[in-house]
């Protein structure tokens, strides 16, 4: 299959997203900015199904802003770390909390690491009532329809060939402690497992608290938990159960995002400070 085949809907009407509301709605920006990179001849992540999707969901996408690369390149980011981990424990279970509208699983099948995992896939039911709609029925695939808060989804992953968790695009949106709570529980539960994140720097989140506007029509949603990158790092201290912590680069992109994430300038403190990051964490055994 060509490395930009774009995968077609069939008997599927354009959906309106104007359905997915706060927090929810927040997916539609990132697949914006997703589809965006992939439908360019230079984009930073091929990503057919996302393409797909924005083409199959009506929505006023500008009101998010132009399109940039940021949340194609996180997503590369979490690619290049799930594919690790399955590399090593190739029938892991993934958790794809607050998946959204994310296409992963379908990047992490084309590098070859996806044939014998199990998926289980959380949102919120209008999420996944779209998700069940535009995306292909697959046997390694568990759907959830459900709060990442809402702890039950733990019962239903099965630790037995590795965990790994990933949280892409969530946590800035929980209450601290919630977010403590979460770590901790999954780090009790899945012994020797892993678990992703992003996070913002306490700037942009006292931004969001505010009403941070994307547009004339958009403001994002308030994102009150904040960690630098060193804060990240000191979850290994923080919270039982997480027996170490990775700083996980950003891949580079073109132009001021290449800039933005050279290696060289995390030596300048306010600059290591105030950028994005992204964290691994490794559970004790």
């Amino acid at each position: 299959m060509s490395r930009d085949y774009v995968p077609k809907l069939c008997g599927v009407a354009v959906i309106d997203g104007s359905t997915l509301e706060g927090v929810s709605a927040t997916t539609l920006w990132t697949l914006h900015n997703r589809a965006g990179e992939a439908k360019r001849s230079d984009g930073v992540i091929r990503d057919p199904w996302a393409v797909t999707l924005l083409d199959a969901i009506e929505y006023d996408y500008l009101k998010f802003g132009k399109p940039n690369q940021s949340h194609a390149l996180r997503a590369r980011a979490f690619d290049i770390a799930t594919a690790e981990y399955l590399t090593a424990h190739p029938k892991a279970s993934v958790v794809a909390l607050a998946e959204g509208l994310q296409t992963s699983l379908w990047r992490l099948d084309r590098m070859g690491v996806a044939d014998e995992l199990t998926w289980y896939s959380i949102d919120l039911p209008p999420v996944m009532a779209l998700r069940e709609r535009l995306l292909p029925a697959d046997e390694r695939i568990v759907a959830l329809a459900q709060s990442a808060l809402d702890r039950s989804w733990l019962d239903r992953v099965d630790p037995a060939d590795g965990v790994f968790v990933t949280a892409e695009g969530l946590l800035m949106y929980l209450d601290p402690q919630d977010v403590t709570d979460l770590i901790a529980e999954c780090a009790a539960r899945f012994p020797g497992g892993r678990m992703m994140f992003d996070s913002i720097p306490h700037w942009l989140s006292r931004r969001t608290m505010k009403g941070l506007k994307l547009s004339d029509r958009y403001v994002t949603p308030p994102m009150p938990f904040a960690l630098t990158a060193d804060e990240g790092l000191a979850l290994a201290d923080r919270i039982p159960g997480v027996a170490a912590a990775r700083d996980i680069p950003m891949p580079r992109g073109r132009g001021l995002f290449n800039a933005l994430f050279w290696p060289p300038l995390d030596r300048v403190p306010l600059h290591r400070r105030g950028r994005p990051s992204i964290t691994l964490l490794e559970f004790a055994p």
